[in-house]
């Protein structure tokens, strides 16, 4: 995923949310996003870790093509 595609988020307790991606920091244990969501305009950070399915937080919106 890259700046600007829309993702959904994973958040405690809710429906996933969609929002939009604004930076991208890599890190050998998974990579941060920087997402911005209609209640936090300026992003929040969410984890998306390497070895953990359960760890994922942040994934490309369904049905939309992402830009390269």
């Amino acid at each position: 995923m890259k700046l600007h595609n829309r993702v959904t988020v994973k958040t405690d307790g809710g429906p996933r949310r969609e929002g939009t991606i604004l930076a991208v920091e890599e890190f050998s244990e998974g990579v941060m996003y920087l997402v911005s969501l209609d209640d936090y305009p300026t992003g929040i950070w969410f984890f998306n870790e390497l070895s953990s399915p359960d760890g994922i937080f942040v994934e490309p919106v369904v049905g939309e093509t992402q830009a390269k």
